[in-house]
């Protein structure tokens, strides 16, 4: 249900790297040596969270005196991951399992953020890229209710809808019924089976408006969507860790990783929470604000920058 889950052929992977900007030409022997301390930025796919936590990592290199280069317009991971492991660009925040997955599709992802950024680090080292420290935000898949029907059921976890669910309806995206992580998951690691099912939007617009209206009482949503509270709505624990962890992680390549990156990396790492993005990407979709200003605002008031 992630971002990542759509897969583009590789002839449009191609092209769409040539486009996105991020080719170089041969660099010279005064071009390599500026590029020692140039570190290209760039994200996994397209949206305001993830460039908005790029932006971050932008800004935390170049007050540190590193050359920064930004390429946040690449619309996809098939796109961006392609970029990093051939040094078109040189970072990218990325999700643990989402990664994963679309590096080894038989690979075991999990709730558990240090196994799977283990597996991530096992792929991605013989690519000369390296994984750094998780944050505990995650954008991960997410059931909320609306407040009356929290209300009226006093639910909080996943494990008090399963009594209530045969009453109650629940919108999603159409694919929601065959997918292990959504109704299938739900069945089997809670035992919750809804009385309808009403096929919407993945995490968007038509499944808020359902809540909103009482047309469905249950909905899913991404972790980090700021639609969650301007809307009221309540989010439902994974008290049996039914969803995979997709901790928001720094990527990068090993040519460009020292101690003095690391740090400075792992520091923004070390203060993002799943509701201080959620926060952050509100004043971004929501209240309009500039990207660069949010990051910079939030950097400043965690002494990073």
């Amino acid at each position: 249900m992630r971002r990542g889950s759509v897969v583009l052929v590789a002839a449009i992977v191609a092209a769409s790297v040539a486009t996105a900007g991020c080719i170089r030409s041969a660099p010279t022997a005064r071009e390599r040596s500026a590029d020692a301390k140039t570190i290209v930025v760039g994200v996994s796919g397209a949206f305001a969270e993830n460039q908005l936590v790029a932006e971050m990592y932008a800004q935390v290199l170049e007050h540190a005196g590193f050359g920064v280069q930004r390429e946040f317009s690449l619309r996809s991971r098939e796109v961006s991951e392609t970029a990093l492991e051939s040094g078109q660009i040189d970072l990218k925040p990325e999700y643990l399992s989402s990664l994963l997955l679309f590096l080894d599709a038989s690979a075991e992802a999990s709730s558990n953020p240090v196994d799977v950024a283990r597996q991530d680090a096992g792929l991605l080292r013989p690519k000369g890229v390296s994984v750094l420290t998780p944050s505990a935000a995650q954008d991960t898949n997410e059931f909320v209710t609306n407040a009356k029907t929290a209300r009226a059921y006093r639910l909080t976890t996943l494990s008090s809808l399963a009594d209530v669910a045969a009453g109650l309806t629940i919108g999603a995206p159409p694919e929601c019924p065959q997918r292990t992580l959504c109704m299938p998951g739900l069945r089997d690691s809670y035992g919750i089976v809804f009385d309808d099912f009403v096929p919407l939007d993945a995490g968007g617009p038509l499944t808020v408006d359902a809540l909103t209206r009482d047309e469905v009482q249950i909905g899913l949503l991404f972790s980090t969507d700021p639609r969650i509270e301007a809307n009221g709505l309540v989010p439902l624990l994974d008290d049996r860790h039914l969803q995979n962890a997709e901790n928001i992680t720094p990527v990068i390549r090993t040519d460009k990783l020292n101690d003095e990156v690391r740090q400075l990396l792992d520091a923004v790492s070390a203060r993002l929470s799943t509701d201080a993005v959620r926060d952050l990407v509100g004043e971004v979709v929501i209240d309009g604000r500039d990207a660069a200003a949010v990051a910079r605002d939030f950097l400043t008031a965690n002494d990073l920058v």
